[in-house]
């Protein structure tokens, strides 16, 4: 949205002195939406003459709980994000521009329009090339989306609601990405989605994933490849065989399975379409094939309705006895409208439970991510530098992110974006890998 907006002529400037704010919400959980509107809160106190524009998830849930709110202009949802920029641009100081697509419901009381329906027929993947950030703040490691949407409809899950149903970039619009920002002196780029593992499903020939990471990185000269989270049941022996074929300097030794609970009992409750055993195999195939460099992460769910003490105690069980590097960890969120809401009322978990549980869990992370890192001292790992933190800079620091998602500081000044080989050679207490160049 900000490359569209600059391209028809606007800059970016502070938030007390804009004369547009777009704000790009979250809904996964109450805490999120809780957020955005005191974010929302905050742009207007500091700039009470901005005009705001709400998009993103919470938009798409529940745009008129945004509309009502101070200072906002107009509520996108997610199912008509690609008029948001034009839809921004013509609530600019002097703007004679009109979006090419009516609201569809206008607040009476505050005038504020609203374009959001279930539809999804004005959604969009990225249109703008992705390119390596060269200032401080931006992305040394951008992330291509390339699947949008999700159909698996887990029970505590908004995503359906708030993203509608999978929907993949083609695969000669991926190729063209990545040529595009190898061209501009791009090393590493990471690939998301919603449901990552289901890109290619909704495409006429029915590609898979597997099949455009391998066509990429056997036509293209992408220095490295990183894959986000994918879901267990979407990592086949096709997708798996692909760490075997390509070193670690094409394709990134990291993988994130969502776990959520290690309960057979609660996974089902969930509507999680595998099984604890299902997940153990998976990871055994990916260390099978990848060895104890595989940088393995979770999301993992506390406090589901109904979550008994032995359910737990499944969970943390198979937690420790699983080699992860890190870990994702969240209580439950009740979000309205999800089969999980109903269930919440009837069976909810105590938050003093919960407290306990995530305090549990948060030691045994720690240990698992303590473990894994102490493990990579004296290993030689390809890395790639990344914007220095300016009090890092002043003493001749350099961070950079190993290729299996190790955060490191190197020894020395090295600008972002270059590829480098470093040694761990000191574990300090923070759990930060102290390395030098090789």
């Amino acid at each position: 949205m900000a490359v569209r907006l600059q391209a028809s002529g606007l800059v970016e400037s502070l938030m007390s002195e804009a004369e547009v704010v777009v704000v790009n919400t979250c809904s996964v959980t109450a805490e999120a939406d809780r957020e955005a509107r005191a974010y929302i809160r905050r742009a207007h106190r500091l700039n009470p003459s901005a005009r705001i524009v709400v998009t993103g998830c919470y938009a798409q849930r529940a745009p008129e709980e945004l509309a009502v709110l101070e200072g906002v202009a107009a509520v996108v949802g997610n199912s008509h994000k690609a008029f948001a920029p034009e839809i921004a641009l013509s609530l600019a100081a002097n703007s004679t521009s009109e979006p090419s697509i009516v609201p569809l419901h206008s607040l009476v009381n505050s005038g504020t329009q609203i374009w959001a329906d279930d539809s999804f027929a004005h959604s969009f993947l990225e249109r703008a090339q992705v390119v390596p950030g060269v200032d401080p703040g931006s992305q040394t490691r951008p992330n291509l989306k390339i699947q949008e949407g999700c159909g698996n409809r887990c029970t505590f899950c908004v995503i359906p609601q708030t993203r509608g149903h999978s929907r993949s970039l083609s695969e000669e619009s991926v190729l063209k990405q990545v040529r595009g920002f190898v061209e501009t002196g791009g090393n590493e780029l990471v690939f998301s989605g919603i449901n990552l593992g289901r890109w290619g499903r909704d495409l006429e020939a029915k590609p898979t994933l597997a099949a455009l990471v391998r066509a990429i990185l056997a036509e293209t000269s992408l220095p490295r490849l990183r894959l986000s989270s994918i879901e267990p049941m979407d990592w086949d022996a096709e997708l798996i065989a692909l760490f075997r074929d390509f070193a670690p300097t094409r394709l990134a030794r990291h993988a994130h399975l969502p776990l959520q609970s290690g309960s057979d009992a609660v996974l089902r409750r969930m509507h999680r379409r595998y099984r604890p055993w299902h997940y153990v195999e998976k990871v055994a195939a990916l260390v099978a094939v990848c060895g104890d460099e595989l940088t393995l992460g979770a999301d993992v769910m506390i406090g589901f309705p109904g979550e008994t003490d032995a359910e737990f105690a499944e969970t943390y069980e198979m937690i420790r006895a699983l080699p992860f590097g890190y870990l994702h960890l969240f209580p439950f969120s009740p979000r309205p409208g999800t089969r999980a809401w109903d269930m919440h009322r009837q069976a909810p978990v105590p938050p003093k439970v919960v407290d306990e549980r995530m305090k549990a869990l948060r030691e045994l992370a720690r240990e698992k991510t303590r473990a894994h890192r102490r493990a990579m001292l004296g290993r030689t790992l390809d890395a790639i530098t990344l914007h220095t933190p300016t009090e890092l800079a002043a003493r001749n620091k350099t961070t950079a992110l190993t290729q299996n998602f190790l955060p490191v500081e190197i020894e020395g000044s090295i600008e972002a974006n270059r590829l480098v080989c470093v040694c761990a050679e000191e574990f300090a207490e923070d759990f930060a890998l102290r390395a030098v160049v090789k």
